[in-house]
């Protein structure tokens, strides 16, 4: 029996998921995270690196890689796709100038061979701000119609600020990792 094998069984027992969380900077990732966990939110500095943050969420432990979004940091995320499970990708809905940027970087990393089997969870955050691209907009903008059709992925409009939304995204993802991972519980 193989490593793999062994830490397979482990994550089998222990219903765990390795959740990695991507977007540009200023998205909402980490109040994201705070608020699906009932953190304080009132504080939040930007990410440098990362945060790594488990929750029990139903009868599953998460464990949340919360990756920076800079510029610079961009290049080390394929550090992190390792054992994937799910992929948030957050987008500012109200940042209509950066949706090229967003569009190219959610496009490369949907190209990595090692998140091929992961679930996509695309949250079009900050659906409070007026102005903001409703979750329609943003598929079409981030062209998600065109996703391998053997790719499992949904977007859901939330608000990181009063976390509507976000139960029902994590819902799904963590119904749909479940459904491929733990099929004979």
């Amino acid at each position: 029996m193989g490593l793999l094998s062994i830490i397979r069984k482990i994550k089998k027992k222990e219903k765990e998921m390795r959740i990695l969380m991507v977007g540009l900077d200023n998205s909402g990732k980490t109040t994201i995270v705070l608020k699906i966990n009932g953190e304080d939110t009132s504080i939040i500095s930007p990410t440098l690196g990362f945060n790594i943050k488990t929750i029990q969420y139903h009868k599953y432990s998460l464990n949340i890689w919360d990756i920076g979004g800079q510029k610079t940091i961009r290049s080390y995320w394929r550090n992190y796709f390792e054992q994937t499970d799910g992929l948030i990708w957050v987008v500012d809905s109200s940042d209509v100038r950066r949706l090229d940027d967003c569009r190219s970087e959610l496009n490369n990393l949907l190209k990595e061979e090692r998140l091929s089997g992961a679930s996509l969870l695309v949250f079009a955050n900050k659906q409070d701000i007026q102005g903001a691209l409703t979750p329609d907009e943003i598929s079409k903008v981030l062209n998600l119609g065109s996703i391998d059709k053997t790719r499992h992925w949904k977007i859901t409009g939330c608000s990181a600020y009063t976390g509507e939304g976000l139960v029902e995204g994590f819902d799904w993802l963590v119904q749909d990792i479940a459904s491929r991972i733990y099929v004979l519980d």
